[in-house]
């Protein structure tokens, strides 16, 4: 199957002319890196000999890579591919107008104007119009019936400028998205060997035949075979979903496949595949191939079907055949995610479509697998949702109202009160009343649905994420940096983060003397000096490294390791060259080698020395090493024994001053083993690593970053814990927290280690009590020596305590492959962007940059930024909409007509959701966002403040547009513009209105720009030139429509005078926004706030258990699943029981005859309107096995939509063979519980 897909691959074209160029062509090298395990072997042995054969072949040298000439690296670019998937077609702008256009709104308005377009051509006989009652008659001018259509065309033009600012939008934060993937591309680089050199290089540089150095956390970017490893254990779940860590040797298993994780150890391996041709990108193209396949879809479609009836049948497991079918299809997205972005970008849409989803599509996708605890939307998410759906039931309410009102008191006033008969020649006139009063209904609609509400906060973030970048966040996730405002704790290490991560030795304990500052190398008997740095040399990896400084007189530059780095860089301080040793034993001459891990905390290697005897150095945690050594070197170079009470003695006199100077202690040993003991069992490592000799203590210095102390103090003043979470001694981690300022003197709080900590949360079974948890964490603010285990059930534990009144939002900083469940589990996680493992970056919501703590309180800034932005936005909407709808009802109500045009509440929706939110969510963040407490998640959207602003500006405007309305003739000296016929002229008195209206609601923007009820609402406003700009240019087009508009913006051009009079009013606004903030909010007691977080616990459980499969609790769809259950329970009921009555009457099966599950879709699809659904304007995209979005797409449109009820219809046979239990909702059930 991989083959043929493969045809149109450009590189096979290419292989005929190349195949003279190596020994082994594109075609064998895909087909070997297909064979695992013996196979594998056995074919690289047939056709090469081993892997230096293929080396040879493949004009390379295992010691020395590649010669990286430019032109042989384009010649295998050109033979074997590139190491790049391509990119996904982003989608053309056109595609984009087209998804903006399926907006159920705009489509019933569309169709209001064709009608009233259509109408407004139709003449009735002269004659006869004086018969068609009062409205119809009175327009004396020629020209100015004949305008009728322009109204019409105005709508028609208004809904044309929606759709393509709509999707200007898309498109605009779709390209912001594409220069993000590139971002994380360019981030990404790998070790390689080229001519000799260890370098670093992009991934998507590298080619067939370079040999990679791979290292524990490293994600493979191209397939390869392994030259040489020490210790390799590689996690292919990804690619195989066997969770088990995969050993890797030469006799074993020498395949290095692409998107696998290296979880432990190092090693060498010859890139044979890159790009398409590896294993994931086989995958990929087959990902992109497969949309067009047509059996694809069947089985899939058959595969869903399975994956259904198991999540039915209790206890049902799937057979592993499927499973890992499925798993090659879709887990390779999520290795891929953060791997050469490309691959992410290749569906760019998983994440640029859904901006707000929990996580991008892959993620999303495997989650579905695992089923880790589903993860709740973002805490803005849910409010917003929420308050979309009620804003949007009280507006179909009020748009409902105003038609029926409307059409009544035209009936009532034309047939009854002018007793008139309908007459067949008035029929078209007395429709476009009808499409009229229909066109203001849905125009109030559009008004009352705050549709800006995605859009405000999808620019809010894009805007966040860019203007983050510079502050060295990169954001994978985009909610993250929403979540990240309301954080309350912040779980961080110490290595990196709150340190800079220069590692330098400052104090030895060496041959029974304690230096405190590194000693002279003639002060160290030679023979300990030899062995010392020998140790050093050997047993630290090779991929680290001490390099010469880039600029003149600046500090050596360190690579790899850090702390081996510091052991490196204390042979260099001893006058040793490491190199010198490293050359005379290369990397393949050592004969085994225990890499570090979370779980030994040690290294150590084993060298065969001339005599065929053995000598292992070891290094480590200085308290867990000093353990395992029963000897220790005198100051003669003789060892004699070590006891525990000199190790005692030790650890109080050496290792505590050490640590208690915040520095990190660090065991050196060694073990001979002797030919006459014969070869030891390597493997056992309890007997290997015991008896070892004690060749040195050493304490290394790591110092605390200038500007941590003070951004700690930023985050302790805004409400947010900080604690330290470190693999280190605790007297050295207690020593950094209290320069960090962590640890406060006089404080109470807790610091604890590892140990103390699982035997405090355990009960006597072992199991974890989160009541033991909740007596520790309030008060912990160090855990030293801790485990990447200890980490996730410190962060777990947090997360899930109920002590506190709000839930806890945590982030985690993490840089390890073992900090990933951590990372996964916290609501925010950062990863380091330079020390970081890949696969810590891939577990991770935000990488920072520069590895910088102070970074992190920049996230929080942008974070609370959002929040208040998306708040802004909200208090400024939300007084249009009032002010709108209630004018739009009530002139409808008393004078037959709204005073607000159709076209111009189209340019008002255009002022407020789509400039405003530009204009708004644009604002630059503050220090004094970091001057209050996180909001938590249920702290409401809308606030009592901001309710009172909202209600206070509204009673303003609303006294000033309704004493226009119907005092405006008479204060103007102008003619009444009420009670006019169909197709009357614009009047003065209405132009007035609507230019004082969209006045008031400019100057309200101003206003808007503080929610905490601050009285300088101009603060820092000329810091934000959006803003500004915005603000100024819709006062220009607002002129213009005025002076310039005529009848499609039923506009009259005003005067001087009156335009002062209009700007005044207008700025009446500002004036009154002081009146309202002088109003303490306290005294109104009948304020409410809006917009709140669902507690879980207002969830019934019933409700929790059709969530289930949904792996996000959305809040918007409970809100309409309630109404549609309702709805449904009902419809069952009656049809159920109509078909029981004519079943029994003519003695048939009872369940023959019910419907198909497919045939209730309809009703569904009512209920499921999406004008009320705030992620209507993030279109969804099909996940790999979302097949059912073909064959029901105007159900499925949402990617929220809920699982609707009649979906879990499709497992129910059609007949009475039935075994399963009828699922909730169906017919049968319905039909079980009214018999």
């Amino acid at each position: 199957m991989a083959n043929n897909s493969y045809s149109g691959v450009k590189n096979s074209m290419a292989e005929a002319n190349h195949d003279g160029e190596f020994g082994c062509t594109l075609k064998e090298l895909r087909s070997l890196m297909e064979l695992r395990g013996a196979e594998a072997i056995g074919l690289i042995g047939d056709s090469y000999e081993d892997v230096h054969g293929l080396c040879n072949r493949l004009k390379t040298s295992p010691v020395d890579g590649l010669s990286g000439q430019p032109g042989d690296i384009e010649k295998r670019k050109t033979v074997f591919g590139q190491n790049l998937i391509p990119p996904k077609k982003p989608k053309t702008f056109l595609q984009l107008v087209w998804e903006a256009l399926q907006d159920v709104t705009l489509i019933i308005l569309e169709v209001a104007a064709v009608v009233s377009l259509g109408l407004s051509f139709y003449r009735p006989p002269d004659a006869e119009r004086e018969h068609c009652g009062r409205a119809a008659g009175g327009v004396e001018d020629e020209n100015e019936s004949e305008a009728g259509w322009i109204e019409g065309a105005a709508i028609l033009l208004s809904v044309i400028c929606v759709v393509l600012v709509t999707a200007f939008n898309d498109w605009s934060k779709e390209k912001q998205f594409r220069g993000l993937q590139s971002r994380i591309e360019q981030e990404q680089k790998f070790t390689v060997v080229r001519g000799g050199q260890v370098i670093q290089i992009p991934v998507a540089e590298i080619v067939v035949g370079d040999v990679a150095q791979i290292k524990y956390g490293d994600l493979l970017p191209a397939d390869g075979v392994l030259i040489q490893g020490n210790d390799l254990k590689i996690d292919e779940s990804s690619l195989t979903g066997e969770s088990d860590h995969v050993k890797k040797t030469h006799e074993k298993d020498p395949m290095m496949l692409s998107g696998t994780h290296v979880m432990e150890g190092s090693g060498k391996m010859l890139v044979t595949a890159v790009g398409v041709n590896s294993q994931t990108g086989i995958i990929f193209t087959l990902l992109g191939t497969a949309e067009d396949d047509e059996e694809d879809e069947e089985e899939k479609k058959k595969e869903k079907e399975e994956k259904k009836k198991q999540r039915k049948i209790p206890g049902a497991q799937i057979p592993s055949a499927s499973y890992c079918d499925c798993n090659c299809r879709v887990l390779s997205l999520n290795t891929f995610l953060s791997f050469p972005a490309e691959a992410k970008a290749m569906d760019g849409a998983a994440m640029e479509m859904q901006p707000l989803n929990s996580d991008e599509g892959g993620d999303a996708e495997e989650k579905k697998k695992t089923g880790p605890p589903k993860k709740e939307k973002s805490v803005l998410q849910g409010k917003l949702t929420k308050l979309a759906v009620q804003i949007g039931k009280a507006g179909l309410v009020m748009s409902a109202i105003t038609v029926i009102i409307l059409v009544v008191l035209f009936v009532v006033d034309t047939f009854w009160i002018q007793n008139l008969p309908w007459v067949k020649d008035c029929t078209p006139i007395y429709i476009q009343f009808f499409v009229k009063f229909f066109i203001i209904g849905v125009t109030v609609l559009v008004v009352a649905v705050p549709e800006g509400l995605p859009l405000a906060v999808t620019i809010s973030l894009a805007y966040s994420v860019k203007k983050m970048m510079k502050d060295n966040n990169l954001v994978r996730h985009l909610d993250a940096c929403e979540t990240m405002g309301n954080a309350t704790a912040i779980c961080s290490d110490k290595t990196g983060t709150l340190t800079m991560n220069r590692m330098t030795v400052v104090q030895a304990f060496i041959a029974e003397k304690h230096y405190k500052k590194v000693p002279d190398p003639e002060a160290i008997p030679a023979s300990i000096l030899d062995i010392l740095i020998l140790g050093i040399a050997v047993n630290c990896a090779y991929t680290t490294n001490i390099m010469s400084p880039e600029k003149e007189g600046g500090l050596p530059r360190q690579v790899g390791n850090k702390t081996e780095c510091a052991l490196l860089g204390f042979s260099t301080d001893l006058k040793r060259d490491y190199h010198a040793v490293r050359n005379e034993i290369p990397e393949e001459k050592l004969y085994k080698v225990y890499t570090f891990n979370s779980v030994r905390k040690s290294m150590s290697t084993v060298l065969k020395m001339a005599d065929g005897s053995y000598r292992m150095f070891s290094k480590g945690a200085s308290e867990i090493l000093l353990k395992k050594c029963s000897k220790i070197l005198t100051a003669s170079g003789e060892a004699k024994v070590f006891r525990p009470r000199d190790r005692d003695d030790m650890v109080k006199k050496v290792i505590e001053p050490m640590a208690s100077e915040g520095l990190r202690t660090i065991c050196l040993a060694y073990r001979d083993f002797p030919v006459s003991e014969g070869e030891p069992d390597w493997d056992n490592e309890n007997d290997i690593l015991t008896g070892l000799t004690c060749l040195s203590v050493v304490g290394i210095e790591d110092p605390v970053r200038p500007e941590v102390p003070d951004a700690i103090k930023k985050c302790q003043r805004a409400g947010i814990t900080v604690r330290m979470v470190t693999g280190d001694n605790i007297n050295t981690a207690r020593a950094i927290a209290t320069k960090c300022g962590i640890l406060l003197p006089g404080d109470d709080f807790i610091c604890m280690d590892g140990k103390e900590f699982n035997r405090r949360i355990r009960n006597e079974k072992g199991e974890i009590e989160q009541e033991r948890i909740d007596k520790i964490w309030p008060k912990l603010r160090v855990l030293a020596r801790s485990s990447p285990t200890d980490k996730h059930t410190l962060v777990k534990g947090i997360i899930d305590s109920t002590v506190m009144e709000q839930r806890q939002v945590v982030a985690v900083t993490g840089d390890g492959t073992n900090d990933g469940p951590a990372l996964k589990k916290a609501d925010v996680g950062f990863a380091m962007g330079i020390a970081g493992t890949d696969v810590a970056k891939e577990a991770s919501d935000i990488i920072l940059t520069d590895d910088n703590f102070s970074s992190i309180v920049k996230a929080v800034m942008w974070g609370r930024n959002v929040y208040d932005s998306i708040s802004k936005f909200l208090q400024f909407q939300l007084t249009v909409n009032i002010v709108a709808v209630i004018v739009a009802f009530t002139g409808a109500c008393i004078t037959q007509d709204s005073p607000l045009k159709a076209v111009q509440m189209l340019w008002v929706n255009l002022i407020m959701d789509t400039f405003a939110s530009l204009a708004l969510a644009t604002e630059p963040p503050t220090e004094a966002l970091l001057l209050r407490k996180p909001y938590g998640r249920n702290k409401p959207l809308v606030s009592r403040t901001m309710m009172k602003n909202i209600l206070g500006q509204g009673v303003f405007q609303l006294i000033t547009i309704f004493t226009l309305l119907f005092a405006g003739e008479r204060l103007f000296d102008i003619d009444n513009g009420r009670n006019t016929p169909l197709h009357a002229p614009p009047s003065e008195h209405y132009t007035i209105v609507f230019n004082t209206f969209v006045l008031m609601q400019l100057f309200n923007e101003i206003n808007a720009r503080k929610i905490h009820g601050e009285r300088n609402v101009f603060e820092g406003i000329f810091n934000n030139l959006i803003f500004c700009s915005i603000v100024f240019g819709t006062f220009i087009i607002q002129i213009v429509i005025v002076q310039f508009g005529g009848k499609p913006f039923s506009c009259v051009a005003l005067t001087i005078d009156q335009w002062l009079w209009c700007t005044f009013l207008g700025f009446g606004s500002l004036l009154w926004g002081q009146v309202i903030s002088s109003i303490p909010t306290s005294r109104l007691k009948f304020l409410k706030s809006a917009g709140h977080g669902t507690q879980k616990e207002e969830i019934p459980d019933e409700e929790l258990d059709e969530l289930e499969d949904n792996e996000e609790i959305d809040h918007a769809e409970r809100e309409l699943r309630r109404g549609q259950i309702l709805w449904f329970r009902g419809l069952n009921r009656i049809q159920t029981q109509i078909r029981v009555v004519n079943a029994f009457r003519s003695s048939i099966s009872l369940y023959e005859g019910l419907e198909k599950p497919e045939s209730r879709s309809s009703i569904h699809n009512f209920m499921n309107h999406p004008e009320f659904r705030i992620e209507d304007s993030e279109p969804h995209i099909p996940l790999i096995d979302d097949t059912d979005a073909e064959d029901d797409a105007p159900t499925k449109r949402n990617s929220a939509s809920p699982r609707n009820t009649t979906s879990s219809n499709h497992l129910l046979p059609e007949g009475p063979k039935s075994g399963t239990p009828s699922a909730p909702g169906s017919p049968l059930h319905s039909l079980e519980t009214s018999l």
